[in-house]
């Protein structure tokens, strides 16, 4: 399972987000790691805008597990607007989760706590 940088997630999140898809004929443009990159750059964005706004000091452990968490809210919504089987469904999940992480890891990972 390939893993997208900073640049190619946002452009995945760009290309999702910004087709709207609906009906039969499009159920399988997206693949699952496409929605995956997509769902955890929107995951990174959301959860940064809310730390600049409250302020407050990040813990990193919480920070990773809270992102992949907002990264599977994202995907699922993703999906339901997309379309996709259960197995790609489970798979984007999945891959938005570990997305996020991998993210992070790259944005914040040698910083126990930060401030954004």
């Amino acid at each position: 399972m390939g893993f997208f940088d900073f640049g190619e997630a946002k452009d995945a999140r760009d290309q999702v987000y910004n087709t709207d898809q609906v009906g039969e004929e499009h159920k399988s443009k997206f693949s699952h790691e496409l929605i995956g990159g997509a769902a955890a750059f929107e995951a990174m964005h959301l959860w940064e805008k809310e730390q600049r706004k409250e302020g407050k000091t990040v813990s990193h452990g919480f920070a990773k597990e809270a992102i992949a968490a907002i990264a599977g809210a994202e995907a699922d919504k993703l999906i339901e607007t997309k379309g996709m089987d259960f197995v790609d469904r489970e798979r984007a999940k999945h891959h938005a989760k570990e997305q996020a992480k991998e993210l992070y890891e790259r944005q914040y990972g040698g910083q126990d706590q930060y401030s954004t």
